[in-house]
């Protein structure tokens, strides 16, 4: 058996070559790294002189390290704090942004039918995908039947004046798959405050592009789910967010089979009928939250129901690379991507 758990190098987008050599080799290029979310966070300035650009970066990061201490899942937190609250059966008060985040994540997982959950903790904690060491078995069969005979959802909540309660109490909140992009769009925010109009921000693979480098557009590599290198690369504008859901970040392999971490609440099983799916969202207020959150509901409606639910979602630049490898790619995306390799244009 295999156990993959770790973020590769590349994570799931390359910053190409040429960007980090820039950062290298121009004075007023300042780049940051730092491991945050359960990830790789960089985070590159391309104006302003260089201790304005180390400040406003130190800024944003220490912004991440407040939101993963309050919001993790697993560990003491606020959010930790409401799940055991909710499965005891009683309410809880919880502080205006968590409340917030809580009903901005129930819109999004009702527009994408509930295959985006963020309801479903106690699944992710069946499969193990909860820890960094998570080890490579299938779930205790009764205790899955268990989960799905209850069907916890993000929609068992309500919310009335902070105050949280739930009509199932097997409800486990896991924003592991809203936040890093509510962080793209927290970041972005910082750096605007501070002055910095030029910036390149790839928390695990979820990139945001702010203005240019030097004058030219930013451009990232989209990693091969199966080989290493890009697939394809893309130059993003001002504002733009792409999202990348893959079953090649954390899965292990038991008997020959690849289970990511990636579960259709629908089953409780991992999707494995896709590779990965990439999203780009046009320049907004949550740009970087929404290409987090929607990849996930396109990467799990599969092959059959993949493009009806980037319709439904209003995404119309996707990537997908279905279980066989075939890559998929929406008109419009395709006229941003250069690619090497033969790609099937669907409408």
């Amino acid at each position: 058996m295999r156990r993959k758990n770790l973020i590769p190098a590349q994570a799931l987008f390359l910053l190409l070559g040429l960007a980090l050599l820039s950062a290298c080799q121009r004075p007023n290029m300042q780049h940051q790294e730092a491991y945050v979310f359960g990830t790789r966070v960089e985070v590159l300035v391309a104006d302003t002189d260089a201790n304005k650009g180390r400040a406003a970066v130190a800024t944003v990061l220490r912004e991440f390290d407040r939101m993963h201490a309050s919001y993790h899942a697993w560990k003491p937190s606020e959010l930790h704090t409401l799940n055991q609250t909710l499965q005891s059966g009683k309410s809880h008060t919880v502080s205006p942004e968590l409340a917030a985040f809580i009903l901005d994540a129930q819109d999004l997982a009702k527009k994408g039918d509930y295959l985006f959950d963020p309801g479903i903790g106690q699944l992710i904690g069946l499969w193990g995908f909860q820890s960094d060491e998570f080890q490579a078995k299938q779930p205790d069969p009764k205790a899955l039947a268990a989960w799905l005979h209850h069907k916890p959802s993000i929609a068992d909540i309500e919310i009335h004046n902070n105050v949280v309660s739930s009509r199932n109490s097997k409800v486990s909140l896991d924003f592991g798959g809203y936040l890093k992009g509510v962080a793209l769009d927290r970041a972005a925010e910082i750096l605007r405050r501070e002055g910095i109009h030029n910036a390149l921000i790839n928390i695990g693979g979820n990139v945001m592009a702010l203005g240019s480098k030097h004058g030219k557009k930013w451009k990232v590599g989209l990693q091969h789910p199966r080989q290493p290198g890009p697939l394809a690369a893309i130059e993003l504008n001002d504002g733009e967010a792409i999202g990348t859901s893959g079953d090649y970040q954390r899965f292990f392999e038991l008997d020959g089979k690849r289970y990511p971490h990636l579960l259709d609440p629908r089953t409780g099983w991992p999707a494995t009928h896709t590779q990965a799916v990439t999203v780009l969202i046009p320049g907004g207020e949550r740009a970087g939250t929404l290409s987090d959150a929607l990849s996930k509901p396109i990467f799990i409606a599969g092959k059959e129901g993949w493009r009806n639910m980037a319709h439904q979602l209003g995404v119309d630049q996707v990537l997908r690379v279905d279980a066989s490898g075939k890559v998929q790619v929406t008109e419009k995306m395709r006229q941003r991507l250069e690619a090497g390799e033969s790609m099937e244009t669907v409408p």
